[in-house]
């Protein structure tokens, strides 16, 4: 649906310039002789732009309506330290080696934090919206930023003990098993947000909402009579037992808005919608669990008659809400 298409255009740009890194090693074959950091002054300056453009491909995935520009000048701030210093280097001949490799870490620290915090708070956004979220829960990125530290970190040192030394082969062998992950999980990766304007409006009023105390945008009479309606909708029409259910199609059953359907739940229930819903998926499968014409289904069964979108999101919700895993339940029950 090109919902993440300017994600995915980013963290395109990301992977190309990564790729110059590799630019050395690729000249010391070809030449036979080294080359240093600063050596050529428009490769090495791309590559200090890998860290900002993950943080921005991170941003897009995770803010609907992301506006880079308004974070231009804050992400060109350590690029034009570090080609300050490239220039110079490479113009006076300075020797600024530890220098340039010191910034990197910097640089590569400083965003890969970033990163990390906008995907922590994309994952407690989107259970304002979502009722399944392991598809959409960027996991993966959290992954790569970890890789990407421990790489920076450990190449930054290696360059710095052994400055005459070239990366060896075993490092360059974790490297590409981190490019065939990140490869794996980009095209894996479906659609966040909604596709129509309306759908992201909603998810950007709600995640807002969410940084601030809650509005009254309603009386508690009127939060009441929602909430009676809304028990009588999950009860009779069973609406959790879709796996893609999210807060727009729920509050269209209700034939009210999805910021009011979000005030509900979070001020009448104390839930956020993830919870609200999987809370009554679970109910679900406690009692074809425990009930013995459903020993024919396998756990899997189970989750996917729940409205549980795959086993691992079942085991982790089932297990949170009731602390102990679908097959400890289900073994208590039959008594054994």
């Amino acid at each position: 649906m090109k919902v993440n298409i300017k994600a995915n255009r980013w963290f395109g740009l990301l992977l190309f310039l990564w790729a110059s890194y590799w630019f050395d090693e690729v000249y010391l074959l070809l030449v036979g002789t080294e080359i240093q950091i600063s050596s050529n002054v428009i490769v090495a300056s791309l590559q200090f732009l890998a860290p900002p453009l993950f943080f921005v491909s991170v941003c897009h995935f995770s803010v609907p309506a992301y506006k880079l520009l308004k974070d231009a000048g804050k992400l060109l701030i350590l690029p034009a330290v570090y080609w300050l210093f490239i220039i110079v280097d490479w113009y006076f001949s300075l020797n600024l080696y530890v220098v340039q490799v010191v910034l990197i870490l910097i640089n590569a620290l400083t965003f890969t934090g970033l990163s990390l915090y906008r995907i922590r708070k994309h994952q407690k956004n989107i259970q304002q919206f979502a009722s399944s979220t392991q598809e959409i829960n960027l996991n993966w990125l959290e992954y790569i930023i970890m890789a990407m530290v421990t790489l920076v970190v450990v190449i930054g040192v290696f360059n710095l003990v052994f400055l005459e030394l070239p990366l060896n082969v075993f490092m360059n062998g974790v490297v590409l098993l981190v490019v065939l992950f990140i490869t794996y999980n980009t095209l894996k990766q479906t659609e966040i947000f909604p596709e129509d304007d309306a759908g992201v409006k909603v998810v950007v009023e709600i995640s807002e909402d969410d940084e601030e105390p809650k509005r009254q945008i309603m009386s508690d009479a009127k939060v009441e009579e929602i909430k009676a309606q809304l028990n009588i909708l999950m009860e009779q029409k069973v609406p959790y037992l879709d796996s893609d259910l999210n807060l727009i199609k729920l509050a269209q059953l209700l034939n009210i808005t999805s910021h009011q359907l979000s005030f509900v739940i979070n001020k009448g229930y104390n839930e956020n919608f993830f919870q609200f819903v999987n809370r009554y998926r679970v109910e679900k499968a406690k009692l074809m669990l425990a009930d013995n014409d459903s020993n024919k289904l396998s756990i899997l069964g189970v989750a996917f008659e729940s409205g549980f979108s795959s086993k691992t999101s079942f085991n982790t919700t089932f297990k949170k809400m009731t602390e102990q895993t679908p097959s400890e339940f289900k073994k208590k029950c039959s008594g054994l």
